[in-house]
């Protein structure tokens, strides 16, 4: 076959495959999956300290009593990164240690069930989760917020966040005119 049947083969074969490609691109869009709400990444699992570690930590926050927290046995730890998209909220919850909340990028509404008060972070600052004390946190920002949570006393097995029940969080729900996710579930 003469070279110049061959170039125009081939430009055709050319000319069809864009002709398909802009035609898909035109008909359909590319499936983006959403992102989750809240995702978590462990950045380190239930790692132990060397030797006995032990605290006492106080935090004092604006119209709350002093949250106190005296552990024996802090020697076990977990840090996780999540990843809190605009608007998502998180469940009411406690933990069965002491978080060190911290935040690295976007607005963090921090919500303690004991006052209400949303409580705002931004990049670089950071607040004392005593663990024990149903809170609440949000995205009230535009853009994804990032969240370090240093867990001291991680158990070294089962969950690392306690989900207040259905009933109490409904409660929790109306009591801080918030709405969280499975609060009313059953209601």
């Amino acid at each position: 076959m003469p070279d110049h049947v061959l170039f125009l083969n081939r430009s055709r074969q050319m000319i069809a495959a864009i002709g398909a490609l802009a035609g898909a691109i035109a008909i359909g869009t590319v499936a983006v999956a959403e992102p989750e709400p809240i995702s978590a990444k462990p950045l380190i699992e239930r790692h132990t300290f060397m030797g006995e570690v032990s605290f006492h930590l106080t935090q004092t926050l604006d119209g709350l009593d002093s949250h106190e927290v005296e552990m024996t046995d802090a020697s076990s730890l977990a840090v996780l990164e999540f990843t809190i998209q605009p608007g998502a909220v998180f469940p009411w919850h406690t933990h069965p240690g002491t978080v060190l909340v911290s935040l690295a990028e976007g607005e963090l509404d921090f919500i303690f069930a004991e006052d209400c008060t949303e409580r705002r972070l931004s990049p670089g600052t950071a607040i004392v989760d005593p663990g024990n004390a149903a809170h609440s946190a949000r995205n009230p920002g535009d853009v994804p917020a990032i969240v370090i949570a240093t867990l001291l006393g991680a158990p070294a097995e089962g969950g690392l966040t306690i989900p207040v029940d259905a009933d109490e969080a409904a409660a929790l729900d109306e009591s801080c005119d918030i709405e969280t996710p499975g609060a009313h579930a059953g209601h």
